[in-house]
């Protein structure tokens, strides 16, 4: 393997630990490994937060390795202790299905159709029993060196089940059945996994061979520049699901990234050359209030989350918004977009007065008022200004007879659903 994907996530930023750096570049250079990492399926979806470990299984992709995605249909059962302070609450064997079959699909968008694979480790946890797990790898573990674990020491005084004490121990395992499985040699993850992989590695060491191949990398936790973690917005989670976050805001999300920290999305979230990076680093101080970096690194991202033809509706949306894009030109499937993203009330699909779809857009409490609108032209319906405050607007007239985009002044909108 010709290229040194250690080299590559040094510059990124995107290495924290590693257990044998000289070992995994030596390996990783003469020839393709397998590599993975895992996420429990505690929801339906996964957000940007979860994208950062997965993001460094893509480069290891795109540079020839071959990724391993563990969906943890098995760990996901029992709650992972790390970032928590308190017991997780458990979910139902049903309800776990269900978020592992979701997280699959999710994951397949994001990998391509080849050189990856996707397992559940329920298929190995969930035929063990307690005597033969006991006895097979319970006594390879100190509970001297468990307690030790920062994941756990910061739960003692609060308390910790031993359901979650022994998630170290089934993580652990997945390794050990990878490494036989799937040729796979190292596991990536946060920075808070650090024990859990190595836990793995030495387990590894034990059943196979002390000079066993297998490494352990983790990913520094993602800081902002004012302190506070990446990921978390007022609103709570940006979401993969364009049903809980609408590929619109995710875009917006990453368009509205400070000055201060978008060399660092570009550097962990594209895949982006150095040149093609520092070009845009250098645009941005240069001329920042264009804001060329963050509307390539919100393109980037929002394409390999939701592919081309959603990032160019976002981009017309925003561009409908916050730009002086003609709404006339909108097609009816991006008007259903922008009805997502707006405020929307119901009309009947017959003609309506004017001021009436003033008061019902919200715009204005009364026809009075309504009137005052118009008459100043602040009133524009499906792009177009209107002064006439007799005018009456037809559904039928545009997008189908489906909807009808109203706008008061530069800001406020609204889009009438026609039933």
């Amino acid at each position: 393997m010709a290229v040194d994907i250690l080299n590559e996530l040094a510059w990124r930023g995107a290495i924290n630990q590693v257990t044998d750096e000289d070992g995994l570049r030596e390996l990783t250079q003469k020839e393709s490994i397998g590599l993975y990492a895992g996420i429990d399926p505690t929801g339906d979806s996964m957000h940007i937060g979860h994208l950062i470990p997965f993001m460094i299984l893509k480069r290891f992709q795109l540079a020839g390795h071959k990724p391993v995605i563990v969906v943890g249909g098995g760990t996901g059962s029992i709650g992972d202790p790390s970032g928590k302070k308190s017991e997780r609450k458990l979910l139902s064997q049903e309800d776990v299905a269900a978020n592992v079959e979701k997280i699959r699909a999710q994951m397949a968008k994001l990998f391509g159709e080849n050189g990856f694979t996707i397992v559940n480790n329920y298929d190995w946890l969930g035929k063990m029993s307690l005597l033969g797990m006991l006895r097979d790898y319970g006594k390879l573990f100190s509970i001297n060196s468990m307690l030790a674990k920062d994941v756990v020491a910061s739960r003692l005084e609060a308390g910790i089940s031993f359901t979650e004490f022994t998630y170290q121990i089934l993580q652990a395992i997945d390794f050990y059945e990878l490494y036989q499985r799937e040729h796979v040699r190292l596991q990536i993850g946060g920075s808070d996994q650090w024990g859990n992989i190595t836990n793995g590695v030495d387990l590894i060491h034990k059943l196979i061979d002390s000079d066993a191949p297998a490494f352990g990398l983790t990913v520094p936790l993602l800081l902002k520049s004012d302190g506070t973690k990446f990921g978390k917005t007022e609103g709570g989670a940006v979401w993969l699901d364009p049903e809980k976050t609408t590929p619109f805001e995710f875009y917006q999300f990453w368009l509205n990234t400070a000055d201060a920290d978008v060399e660092k999305m570009l550097k962990y979230f594209t895949f982006l050359s150095q040149d093609e990076i520092a070009d845009l680093v250098a645009d941005l101080a240069e001329n920042a209030a264009a804001r060329n970096a963050q509307r390539r690194l919100a393109q980037e991202v929002t394409t390999f989350v939701h592919g081309e033809e959603a990032m160019h509706t976002a981009e017309v949306m925003t561009n409908v918004l916050f730009g002086n894009a003609d709404v006339a030109t909108l097609t009816t499937d991006e008007v259903a977009v922008l009805a997502g993203n707006v405020p929307t009330f119901a009309v009947d699909n017959a003609e309506i007065g004017l001021l009436d779809l003033v008061v019902a857009a919200g715009f204005e409490k009364s026809k009075t008022a309504a009137r005052r609108s118009v008459k100043d032209g602040a009133v524009r319906v499906n792009g177009v200004q209107i002064k006439d405050e007799d005018a009456v607007i037809n559904p039928a007239d545009k997008y189908d007879g489906k909807y009808i985009i109203v706008k008061r002044g530069k800001k406020k909108w609204a889009v009438a659903v026609v039933k």
